[in-house]
């Protein structure tokens, strides 16, 4: 059946095991109100036969690069809603060239990591990592024994990134007793430090930069060095703005500590001195979405999409101009 002129015609290009998740019944049912979905989909590669009349791609994890080939195979494409985080992986800058509208769920994406970052942060000043290895090591503590050196009130707290997610953390800790400071030298709408300033002078620091050629390795043994003795690094950007090597010696020198949920490499190799360093607590890069998570998501490519077709802005819309910076 051909879609009515009301319901342009969709593909879902990504894994199908998350379609679910990030469609759920309610989600979906909003989806199917707004655009005509191929019922091929959800797809993991593309079919040059279900592009021709294709104007809307709603991309995920999973999905091939969308370049110059795939666009050449779909002429009347003018919208890719991506229900994921960054678009770098997956769209050419052809894209863009073409006038294609680009929007991505990273907002909504931005927020399980912001909740993640907090958490890290509270407990790292409760000190409840490091008590957690001395009570695991001795099996024994002091009922009514008062920790001289924890507590979160009056603590300074540095994030790197004035980033979507950076921001949203520093919203989140307004509602708390901290000193909050940023570096992001591009934040000008923001009271910023250096980084020396920020590293020297901060309890706990917590990495939201994107990834670019500049913030690779930003972190390195100059700056580690810098980090005041007792101080917590926590890391939910990517593995790569924090020198690996530098870290584990630092690390070793028992000085600071590390809440990593990325790393470099990723995954870790079995070996990797970071599983066994006492002052080093390493998830696997779950702080984005999962789980029942994926479905804001959903809801906010179904939202964006809702305001696409009244021909309104998108809420979440990416530049070529933004790219190159952004996660």
């Amino acid at each position: 059946m051909p879609p009515t002129p009301e319901k342009p015609p969709a593909l879902a290009v990504m894994s199908a095991e998350h379609w679910p998740l990030l469609f759920p019944p309610a989600v979906r049912h909003r989806l199917d109100q707004l655009v005509q979905l191929d019922p091929a989909g959800p797809i993991d590669r593309f079919d040059p036969d279900r592009l021709a009349e294709v104007e809307v791609l709603i991309t995920g994890w999973g999905c091939p690069i969308v370049d110059h080939r795939i666009l050449g195979k779909a002429p009347k494409l003018r919208a890719i809603l991506h229900a994921a985080g960054s678009v770098k992986g997956h769209l050419g800058r052809e894209v863009w060239e073409r006038g294609i509208v680009v929007s991505s769920a990273a907002a909504a994406n931005a927020v399980p990591v912001a909740e993640f970052a907090l958490g890290a942060i509270l407990l790292s000043g409760k000190g409840a990592f490091d008590l957690r290895e001395r009570y695991r090591r001795d099996r024994w503590f002091e009922l009514g024994h008062i920790h001289p050196d924890v507590g979160n009130h009056g603590r300074t707290v540095g994030l790197i990134g004035a980033s979507r997610i950076g921001r949203q953390v520093l919203d989140l800790l307004r509602q708390f007793g901290f000193r909050v400071q940023v570096y992001d030298p591009y934040a000008h709408d923001l009271p910023s430090v250096d980084l020396r300033t920020l590293l020297s002078t901060s309890d706990i620091v917590s990495v939201h930069a994107p990834l670019t050629a500049e913030t690779h390795h930003l972190l390195g043994a100059e700056e580690l060095a810098q980090l005041r003795t007792g101080a917590t690094l926590i890391n939910t950007a990517r593995g790569q703005v924090i020198d690996p090597d530098a870290l584990i010696a630092e690390l070793r020198t028992g000085r600071i500590s590390a809440v990593l949920d990325v790393t470099e490499p990723e995954p870790l190799p079995v070996d990797s001195p970071l599983f066994a360093l006492p002052n080093a607590f390493v998830t696997p890069h779950i702080a984005g979405s999962h789980g029942n998570e994926l479905a804001r998501m959903g809801a906010c490519v179904t939202a964006e999409l809702d305001r696409l077709l009244a021909g309104e802005p998108l809420h979440h819309g990416i530049s070529l101009a933004e790219l190159d910076r952004a996660a």
